[in-house]
């Protein structure tokens, strides 16, 4: 198999398991009860999402809340597909891009819809700062609207390339290590070493990383709000 092999969608009697692996993450999160004391599993879910919640909306106005539970629910569907991702023989979706642009690009569409509605004047305003010399009117118009443009592509292209890369680099140290076992046994398990050091930076880089995606979607839904 080759190195991106790994990034290929898995096909079973002709049908794409990516739905599957879609839809997974879901089982694994344990349902709240109706009675007065839950477990500590529900707890610790609890307390984490509404921590989360109210770090991202700390600085979104009123209007803005409306989309906590759009957002939470995102951020732990992608928490959760990146974990299971760095378990061995499993499916990573969020590798991806055309998932990645498809979550993307319907949450910035509708931030920028939302502020064209509700004030257009500011929206508009964006494209163009203050005290700008005539002559460069055009070319900031121009500049601006196509940063504006970028930013769904640079919200897929970002979690896409952080965790293809991290994928990419524990199949080439795990390749390495197989190669060395044979031959230099002590080059082996300093290598296993740095192997278990890069799959603990890529837990941190998968949390991370879905952090980062919907607190951009975050700070755009402000702007617009």
């Amino acid at each position: 198999m080759g190195f991106f092999d790994q990034f290929l969608t898995p096909y079973y009697l002709g049908i794409p398991l990516i739905m599957i692996a879609m839809t997974f993450p879901w089982i694994l999160l344990p349902s709240p009860s109706n009675r007065w004391l839950s477990n500590r599993t529900i707890m610790l879910q609890g307390q984490s999402v509404g921590q989360f919640t109210r770090q991202i909306f700390i600085s979104v106005n009123q209007g803005g809340h409306k989309w906590a539970l759009m957002l939470t629910s995102l951020m732990v569907f992608l928490l959760l597909i990146n974990m299971l991702g760095l378990l061995p023989y499993t499916f990573t979706p969020t590798t991806q891009l055309s998932l990645n642009m498809g979550l993307a690009v319907p949450f910035w569409l509708a931030t920028v819809i939302i502020g064209l509605r509700n004030q257009p004047t500011a929206a508009l305003a964006h494209l163009l700062p203050e005290s700008t010399p005539p002559l460069l009117v055009p070319v900031l118009i121009v500049i601006e609207t196509i940063s504006l443009f970028i930013r769904p592509l640079a919200l897929g292209v970002r979690l896409t390339a952080n965790l293809t890369a991290g994928h990419l680099l524990i199949q080439l140290i795990a390749t390495a290590i197989a190669v060395l076992a044979s031959t230099t046994t002590t080059v082996a398990i300093l290598t296993m070493s740095v192997l278990l050091l890069l799959t603990m930076l890529e837990i941190a880089v998968a949390a991370i990383q879905a952090y980062v995606f919907v607190l951009l979607l975050s700070l755009y839904l402000q702007e617009n709000v």
